[in-house]
C-alpha cells in the first residue's frame, strides 16, 4: 500500500486549512488521505473513563469536521480518521514517518499570526524525515516583515532564464536568456507557480525532486530562485568584493543552476521552468518572490550533531513569514 498524505488536525482554522490542502494533494498524488488528531496529553495526567470518553468524543467531532471540509473540496476522497495519544510532536513525527508527506497548520491554537509558527509544527519540521507542508488559514492576509522586499531585486540586477525542456534539444533552451525583474516573475500567469529556493553551490536532489513533482502534478510553472549576498569590502577588501559584485557573476550562478537542473528537465519534460539569479539576501528574496505563489519549497538539512534540532536561517525565516504554503523537505 502506498503511503498516504497525512494532515495533523488540532481543531483550529489552520488545521481545517491543512485538511483541505492535504485533500487536494492526495488527489494530485493519487494517494489516500489520513486525518490525525493527537489527544490532549500530559505525562502526569490521570483521567478516568468518563473524562477519557469525553476527550475522545471531542476529538471525533474535530476529525469529522475536518473530514467534511476535505470531502467538500475533493468529494471522491474517503478520509481515514485517527486519534493518537502521546506528546504532540512525537505522535506527529511517528505519523509522518509512515506518510508520503505531512501537512500541518502553520500555527495552531495559541499561535501568533504573521510572526511565529506554532511550537508543535516547528518541532515536527526540525526532526521529520519526511516532507512537511505548513499551511496558513488565510494565505493573503498576513503581512510580511519589513525586510522582505516586494521586489527582491529592487536594489540589484536579476537574471532570468525560462525554458520548456524537451528531450530532443535541451541546448536550444540555453539561448533563451534575458534580463528580467523579479517583480515580473511574480506577476500574471506566475500567480500560482511552485517556487523553489536553491543554493547554487549545494543543490539537493530530494528538494529538487519534490519541487518538480509538485509542479508536474499541478500543471504549473516551476520558478527556481538562487539568491546570494556577497561579502562586503570590510571582510574581503574593495577589489575582491567588487569582483564578486560584478553583474556577470549573476550569469555564472544562473549557468551553474541550469547545469544542475538539466537532468531534471529530461525527467520532467512537460514542466516549464524559470530560473532566476538574484543579488540579495536569500530569505528576503524568497519571501518577496513567494507572494502569490502556490507553494514554496525549501530544504532542511538533518544532522546528527548534539544539541536541540533547528532549521537553518533561511528555512526559519520562510516558515515564520511566508504567506503561501511552505514545503520543508528534509535531506542529509
Amino acid at each position: 500500500m502506498l503511503p498516504p498524505v497525512v494532515a495533523g488536525i488540532d481543531g483550529s482554522v489552520e488545521g481545517l486549512a491543512a485538511a483541505e490542502w492535504a485533500a487536494r494533494e492526495a488527489v494530485r498524488r493519487e494517494r489516500a488521505l489520513a486525518l490525525v488528531h493527537v489527544l490532549d496529553w500530559h505525562p502526569r495526567q490521570e483521567t478516568g473513563a468518563t473524562a477519557n470518553a469525553a476527550q475522545r468524543h471531542q476529538a471525533g467531532r474535530v476529525l469529522r469536521r475536518a473530514a467534511r471540509r476535505a470531502r467538500a473540496v475533493c468529494p471522491e476522497l474517503a478520509p481515514y480518521e485517527d486519534q493518537v495519544e502521546g506528546p504532540p510532536v512525537e505522535a506527529l513525527l511517528k505519523a509522518a514517518a509512515e506518510a508520503e508527506l505531512l501537512v500541518l497548520g502553520s500555527h495552531g491554537t495559541g499561535g501568533t499570526t504573521g510572526s511565529l509558527v506554532g511550537s508543535v509544527a516547528l518541532g515536527v519540521v526540525t526532526r521529520s524525515v519526511r516532507p512537511v507542508v505548513l499551511v496558513r488559514a488565510d494565505e493573503g492576509g498576513v503581512e510580511e516583515p519589513a525586510a522582505a522586499h516586494e521586489n527582491p531585486a529592487a536594489d540589484a540586477s536579476a537574471v532570468a532564464h525560462e525554458s520548456v525542456a524537451a528531450h530532443e534539444n535541451l541546448a536550444a533552451d540555453a539561448s533563451a536568456v534575458a534580463h528580467e525583474s523579479a517583480a515580473g516573475v511574480g506577476a500574471g500567469d506566475a500567480s500560482r507557480d511552485v517556487l523553489l529556493g536553491v543554493d547554487a553551490d549545494a543543490v539537493c536532489e530530494e528538494v529538487v525532486r519534490f519541487a518538480f513533482e509538485a509542479a508536474r502534478t499541478r500543471g504549473v510553472r516551476l520558478r527556481v530562485l538562487s539568491a546570494w549576498h556577497p561579502p562586503t569590502p570590510l571582510t574581503l577588501g574593495p577589489a575582491a568584493a567588487a569582483a564578486l559584485d560584478d553583474p556577470w557573476r549573476a550569469e555564472d550562478r544562473l549557468g551553474a543552476v541550469d547545469a544542475v537542473l538539466r537532468p531534471w528537465h529530461e525527467r520532467y519534460p512537460d514542466v516549464r521552468v524559470l530560473v532566476t539569479a538574484v543579488h540579495d539576501r536569500p530569505a528576503p528574496a524568497l519571501l518577496g518572490a513567494a507572494r502569490g505563489a502556490g507553494l514554496l519549497v525549501v530544504g532542511h538539512r538533518l544532522t546528527e550533531r548534539s544539541g536541540p534540532p533547528c532549521t537553518g536561517p533561511v528555512t526559519h525565516a520562510v516558515i515564520h513569514h511566508a504567506t503561501c504554503p511552505v514545503a520543508v523537505v528534509p535531506h542529509f
